[in-house]
């Protein structure tokens, strides 16, 4: 499942890796827009297969940042 960036900013910090398990709500990424830290969240249980952003990288709304299996 993607999971996309919700609004247009750039990666902040990313807070897991690839193989981490999560759960529902747990934050993957948290992204800086306007000076505001927005968490992007897991919107369901699953493990990391791939994280496709890097800090610091802006991204645009929409942007697959990471992808849970």
């Amino acid at each position: 499942m993607d999971v996309p960036a919700h609004i247009t900013g750039t990666v902040w910090k990313i807070e897991k890796k690839v193989g981490d398990q999560v759960k529902a709500g747990d934050v993957l990424v948290i992204l800086e827009s306007m000076k505001m830290e927005m968490p992007v969240e897991a919107p369901q249980d699953g493990k990391v297969a791939e994280i496709r952003c890097k800090e610091a990288q802006p991204v645009n709304e929409g942007d697959v940042l990471v992808v849970l299996a």
